[in-house]
């Protein structure tokens, strides 16, 4: 019986140490919540200050732009498609989009929203050309845009398609993760404050993520496939709190389950690595599930804000505030 405990011990002790965060860089005066992993060599950041990174090895060197003009500019997301083509959004009013195709040596503004109240939470994209961004509601809707041409241009939904939102209720602009695309052009998005959600299509599903108050709700979302999902969130004041932080559906949205052991704290992140396979990020820490977020790990204390893996890849990469990027080392 000792030999057999003893087994169980050092195979539990083996797995809770098999995943690493292994820091690239740190130091830049940049709070980094854009992160867009093209393959396992050319990763691109975005953040404060109307700075972007660029790295063509992995993660190894750092190309730093700061963008002409945009200087006290916020960059809350960015989607990439090679080492030479990305597309950042900012959030505040004005709102606006901007596309480089040599490599961050030049950016063109492709989007310009001046309307009072525009704030922008985040962009996502099917393939090389269609993609979608997100916005707070304005007079009780949220702002929706999209593109067919790989950002070069992007049209407003019409009122009367735009989503309506609930008292209070908005979305976060903490990882550029609160919407996310299925296949055939469909796509989901989270909210929070006085009241959580996920809009998909039509349907507006209730959320048990702590919710009734501004700081708190649903802060990113993460997809398998058409029925499996987890959400992430919490309370971004209380950055150890566990309460109503993570919940799992594998039917759609019809029923939500907590884990058996939640993420270690509020968590502004999810993403799906593959397999059974998740990580989540937030202020406090890192968590890994390998059992489709039954239980999570805490594998770093290390702060982050957006994890992201590698669209044609297997590396997974983290960014956060200071300039701070890290990778997941799977031993």
């Amino acid at each position: 019986m000792r030999i057999v405990i003893l087994c169980i011990f050092i195979f539990y002790c083996t797995y809770s140490s098999a995943q690493t965060i292994k820091i690239l860089t740190s130091g830049k005066k940049t709070s980094i919540r854009g992160l867009s992993v093209v393959n396992d060599n050319v990763i691109w950041v975005s953040g404060t200050n109307g700075t972007v990174g660029l790295s063509v090895d992995g993660g190894e060197k750092w190309k730093w732009i700061h963008v002409a003009t945009f200087d006290t500019t916020d960059f809350r997301d960015i989607e990439a498609f090679s080492a030479t083509t990305a597309v950042i959004m900012s959030v505040a009013e004005p709102a606006y989009i901007l596309k480089t195709v040599d490599a961050g040596e030049t950016w063109e503004v492709v989007y310009e929203n001046k309307t009072k109240g525009m704030f922008l939470d985040a962009m996502e994209f099917w393939d090389m050309h269609k993609g979608i961004v997100i916005g707070d509601p304005i007079d009780n809707k949220f702002f929706v845009a999209t593109t067919l041409d790989g950002g070069q241009t992007w049209q407003d939904l019409s009122q009367e398609d735009l989503p309506v939102a609930d008292s209070g209720e908005a979305c976060f602009a903490s990882s550029g993760t609160n919407i996310r695309a299925f296949p055939k052009g469909e796509a989901c998005f989270v909210t929070g404050g006085l009241r959580s959600r996920l809009f998909i299509n039509d349907e507006h599903i209730d959320l048990p993520m702590i919710q009734g108050k501004e700081t708190t709700g649903a802060n990113s979302v993460a997809i398998k496939n058409k029925k499996t999902w987890i959400v992430v969130g919490g309370d971004y004041t209380q950055r150890d709190s566990t309460e109503k932080n993570c919940f799992i559906t594998n039917d759609g949205g019809r029923k939500w389950m907590a884990p058996k052991i939640s993420p270690h704290g509020y968590r502004s992140c999810v993403e799906y690595l593959g397999g059974n396979s998740w990580v989540c990020c937030g202020l406090n820490g890192v968590d890994y599930s390998s059992d489709n977020g039954k239980t999570w790990h805490l594998k770093s204390t290390e702060s982050f804000h957006v994890c992201k893996k590698a669209k044609n890849g297997k590396s997974v990469f983290l960014a956060g505030v200071d300039g701070k990027i890290g990778k997941l080392v799977l031993k």
